[in-house]
């Protein structure tokens, strides 16, 4: 949900950028040189996101999917620092797979300064007693501890990875203890971390709310236990994030103010063990105010749902209530008015909301609107197959209305407009 408010805040601003050149336009003759001075620093914006993405296939050998996600998060114009960054940490005997596992985990790795911020902690780390082989199996499962800025940091948390790592690695499950300074928020957090691997939490949720700055694992112990054993007695599987967000969740809520979100859902319609049982299903659904929750009603309802529509897909799909209001009008008036999919078909389906507009919904309907045209999905009046194949991974997707047919260059034309929908 960030995601969407940050995207949103990101339009919004675009869209007073466009308002104000336009203005500028009018009123000032220095609004050429403004608006030119605009395009150079968006276009700079864009050579250095197409550089990233080439140097991270050319160099590290990265698929190109793979690279633009990257980029996204990070991005630089030239190849001087990343290019530093990549030999000093091959000097240490880090392989380009797990070179490659670090950036792709952790992308600000490459803007690091090679000379004064990364080498300083590497050789620290080393002169800590640390072998090669250690050094670069720690900090490749863990890239982020050489984000961290105090040696102590560092050390600590090297220290608990490497623990976890060796005791993982034998078939005792012994408890593990470290000598930390008592009440201190890093020996809460530590300690903590302890407890939930004992009860089967793995190594990648452990070590990444170990680089977090999640407050609710650095609470005391009589809070924290208090928490783990709410969710635990609720059934939630240890091994799952589910898990770790419940965890949160439970936490930084009291048992008044639990009583009261349910009792938010209770006025809506919904039942008590429905609420549970979306808990169970998404954890931050129980973080929702009743005024999002009577916001994401009117949202639905305006797009005729009825308010039982509503409840069942919120009961399938909770995440629904978090959506914006935006994504799910164009989302529904899409699959609705577009592809010409009942409504009835997105209250039983409601997951395909969750789906990304540009790399799942749109390359699919395109391949299947394909196939329509050329009369290949049956001979019935509704040709639209059942919206529940929208939501299969791309590999089954593309066996079953892609990779079946004989005719080669069919398959070829279809791969074309489901990989170009991907690409755009």
């Amino acid at each position: 949900m960030y995601c969407l408010i940050l995207h949103g805040r990101k339009l919004v601003e675009l869209q007073k950028w466009r308002h104000l050149r336009v203005s500028m336009k009018k009123a000032s003759p220095l609004s050429n040189s403004f608006s030119s001075a605009a395009d150079v620093s968006l276009g700079d914006g864009r050579k250095g996101k197409t550089f990233t993405v080439s140097y991270l296939v050319d160099s590290m050998g990265l698929s190109k999917k793979l690279a633009e996600s990257i980029s996204r998060k990070v991005s630089f114009g030239d190849k001087g620092n990343p290019d530093s960054v990549l030999n000093l940490l091959r000097s240490h005997g880090f392989t380009d797979s797990q070179i490659s596992t670090m950036i792709t985990n952790y992308p600000p790795l490459l803007t690091l300064d090679a000379e004064k911020s990364l080498g300083p902690k590497l050789q620290f780390l080393q002169s800590r007693g640390a072998s090669s082989s250690e050094l670069t199996e720690i900090v490749s499962t863990v890239p982020k501890i050489l984000g961290r800025k105090r040696d102590t940091s560092i050390s600590r948390y090297y220290d608990f990875v490497k623990v976890v790592i060796e005791a993982d690695k034998s078939s005792k499950y012994e408890k593990l203890c470290h000598s930390l300074p008592h009440g201190s928020k890093q020996e809460n957090k530590i300690r903590n971390l302890l407890v939930l691997r004992e009860l089967g939490v793995p190594q990648r949720l452990l070590f990444s709310l170990l680089i977090s700055s999640n407050k609710h694992v650095c609470c005391g112990k009589e809070n924290f236990e208090a928490s783990l054993k709410t969710v635990v007695d609720m059934g939630f599987d240890p091994t799952t994030s589910t898990f770790v967000e419940a965890l949160c969740t439970v936490y930084g809520m009291s048992d008044k103010t639990i009583e009261e979100k349910v009792d938010v859902y209770k006025r809506l319609g919904f039942a008590v063990e429905d609420v549970w049982a979306m808990f169970k299903k998404w954890p931050l659904s129980l973080t929702n105010s009743e005024k999002k929750v009577a916001n994401s009603i009117e949202t639905f309802l305006g797009l005729g749902f009825c308010r039982d529509d509503f409840v069942s897909m919120v009961k399938r799909f909770p995440q629904c209530i978090g959506l914006s209001a935006e994504l799910v009008k164009k989302k529904t008036e899409f699959l609705v008015k577009k592809m010409n999919w009942p409504l009835k078909a997105l209250v039983s389906n409601p997951q395909v909301l969750g789906l990304s507009m540009e790399k799942r919904i749109v390359p699919r309907c395109n391949v299947i609107k394909a196939l329509i045209l050329k009369d290949l999905l049956g001979d019935t009046r509704s040709k639209l197959p059942p919206l529940r194949y929208v939501l299969i991974t791309d590999e089954k997707f593309l066996e079953r209305y892609v990779r079946k047919h004989d005719d080669k260059q069919l398959v070829a034309e279809l791969m074309a407009i489901f990989t170009e929908e991907h690409a755009s």
